[in-house]
C-alpha cells in the first residue's frame, strides 16, 4: 500500500514538527511520519536561552565562537512562532549561581547579554523557555496536518517525486521530503546527503524529574541545571556521545541530582523519575537546515542542545530554502553543505 503527499517531514522532534508547522501555516499539505517513541525532544528542560547557550560556547571555545547573534534572532523568533500556534511561552529570564559569578555576568556582557550581578547569583531576562510534552503535543495536533507512526528505511527518489520506505513494506511519495530523523541510524539516503547524515554524532542525554517545585525560573551553574516543569522541576543534564542505550544510568544520574541541588543549596533527598533520550550533534553543535544538494530533498536536524532555541529559525530557513525565497543572514551556518 503507498500514499502520497506534497511535503513528507521524517521526524516529530522539535525541528520536525516546527518546521511542519511553518509549512502548514504557508498552505503547504503536510504529512509527519515518526515511529512514536524515544523522542529526545520531550527530554529537556525547553529552555530558550541564547545568553547562557552563547556563553556557554563561546568558554567552550576558548573565547573563539561568538554566536550571541545567531542566538539572540533564533529567540526572536519564538514571540510570533508561539502566539501563531498556541505554545507555551515563560519570560521570566534565568540566573547562573557559582563562584566566578563576577566572571560570569562580564562575559555575558561582553557578548551582548544583559547581566545583573546580586549576592549570589547573575541574573538575565534574555533567557526564556517552553515546556516540551505541551509544546509537541500541540505542534503534532494542529489542524490540517497529518501524523502517522512508522520508521523509514529508506528514500529513494525517480527524478520527479521521493518516496519513503516503512519498515513494514508501504511507500509514501512526495514531492518534497524534510529529513528530521535526529541521531537514528540504518537509513538508506542517496549520496551526497548519506554522507552528511553520516556526520551526525548520537548524544544520550538525562534528566530527572520531580514532582517538587524547586525553582522560580532557570537555574544554571557549572554542574548543570534546575528548572521548573509542569507540577515540579527538571534537573538535568548528563550528555555522553556516542551511547544510543535508553536504560537511566542511576550513578551518573545521582550524580547530577546532587551537584545541581547543591548550587540551589539543598540537599539529595529528593524523589526523581529519570528520562533518557538521544539527540544528534552535527560536528560543530549547530543544526543541518536546509537543502541537502539534491533538488527536493532538505535537512532539519542534528541541533546537539539547542533545539528548541532554534526550532523556529531551522523551520524558517528551511521553508524558505524549500519555497525558492532568499536565505536568511544565519541560514550559511545552517547549511547542511558546509560539511560536504
Amino acid at each position: 500500500m503507498s500514499s502520497s503527499t506534497e511535503v513528507l517531514v521524517i521526524g516529530a522532534g522539535v525541528l520536525g514538527l516546527s518546521t511542519a508547522a511553518e509549512l502548514l501555516r504557508r498552505g503547504h499539505a503536510v504529512t509527519v511520519v515518526d515511529p512514536g517513541f524515544g523522542n529526545a525532544s520531550a527530554v529537556a528542560a525547553g529552555m530558550i536561552a541564547p545568553a547562557f547557550e552563547a556563553l556557554a560556547d563561546w568558554r567552550g571555545s576558548d573565547g573563539r565562537l561568538d554566536r550571541g547573534d545567531l542566538f539572540r534572532a533564533a529567540r526572536a523568533h519564538w514571540s510570533a512562532f508561539a502566539t501563531a500556534f498556541d505554545l507555551p511561552l515563560h519570560r521570566e529570564g534565568a540566573e547562573w549561581r557559582g563562584p566566578d559569578l563576577e566572571t560570569v555576568a562580564s562575559q555575558l556582557r561582553w557578548l551582548g547579554f544583559a547581566a545583573e550581578r546580586t549576592n549570589d547569583a547573575v541574573l538575565t531576562p534574555a533567557d526564556w523557555r517552553t515546556e516540551p510534552f505541551a509544546a509537541l503535543t500541540r505542534l503534532r495536533s494542529l489542524p490540517g496536518l497529518t501524523v502517522m507512526a512508522g520508521r523509514v528505511s529508506s528514500v529513494t527518489t525517480d527524478g520527479a517525486r521521493w518516496t519513503a520506505i516503512l519498515d513494514e513494506g508501504s511507500g509514501l511519495a512526495a514531492k518534497t521530503v524534510v529529513l528530521a530523523t535526529g541521531a537514528v541510524g540504518g537509513l538508506d539516503l542517496p549520496e551526497p546527503v548519506a554522507g552528511l547524515v553520516a556526520r551526525v554524532q548520537p548524544i544520550r542525554g538525562q534528566i530527572a524529574v520531580t514532582d517538587r517545585h524547586l525553582v522560580d525560573r532557570a537555574v544554571r551553574g557549572p554542574a548543570g541545571y534546575v528548572a521548573p516543569c509542569p507540577g515540579g522541576a527538571v534537573i538535568g543534564a548528563t550528555m555522553d556521545p556516542d551511547r544510543i542505550d535508553l536504560e537511566p544510568d542511576l550513578d551518573r544520574g545521582q550524580g547530577l541530582v546532587r551537584a545541581c541541588l547543591a548550587q540551589i543549596g539543598l540537599s539529595d533527598d529528593l524523589p526523581v523519575t529519570w528520562r533518557v533520550g538521544v539527540r544528534g550533534a552535527s560536528p560543530d553543535g549547530l543544526p543541518m537546515a536546509g537543502t541537502s544538494g539534491l533538488t527536493g530533498l532538505h535537512l532539519a536536524l542534528a541541533p546537539r542542545r539547542n533545539g528548541w532555541l532554534l526550532g523556529p529559525m531551522v523551520a524558517r530557513t528551511v521553508v524558505d530554502g524549500l519555497e525558492g525565497r532568499a536565505a536568511g543572514p544565519f541560514a550559511p551556518a545552517l547549511d547542511p553543505r558546509r560539511f560536504a
